[in-house]
């Protein structure tokens, strides 16, 4: 598992490993039932306090994404296909949104902006 922080990002500490350790279980990087680093591991790796590593965690657990067995650990959760898909349509619609902001800066017609997608689409099938 790697997890960056970026001191000069105005994002909280926990939300940096909150969202990087989210988007790598969604992304398939870590495994369903993969032990993850413990709470004070994770901390002294990264050198920042451990309640900022557990309320990470917590709010991963709270969604949903991670399970932890007492004295033995934190571990990726089995996939809720439900809940990915909606974390997917989510991060869809902030990516049209962005798309339309540039489209209206560029002038660009609802058709050029659908054939642009219907474009990347056909790559992928």
């Amino acid at each position: 598992m790697n997890i960056l922080i970026d001191n000069k990002s105005g994002e909280p500490i926990y939300n940096q490993i909150y969202s990087q350790i989210k988007n790598q279980i969604i992304g398939g990087e870590l495994a369903e039932h993969e032990l993850l680093p413990s709470i004070r591991g994770l901390a002294k790796d990264l050198r920042i306090s451990f309640i900022t590593t557990k309320r990470a965690y917590e709010e991963l657990e709270r969604e949903g994404f991670i399970y932890t067995l007492p004295a033995k650990g934190c571990y990726v959760a089995p996939k809720n296909v439900e809940l990915l898909r909606e974390e997917n349509l989510r991060r869809i619609e902030q990516h049209a949104e962005q798309i339309a902001r540039l489209a209206v800066s560029c002038n660009l017609s609802l058709e050029d902006v659908i054939e642009m997608i219907t474009f990347c689409m056909e790559e992928k099938e």
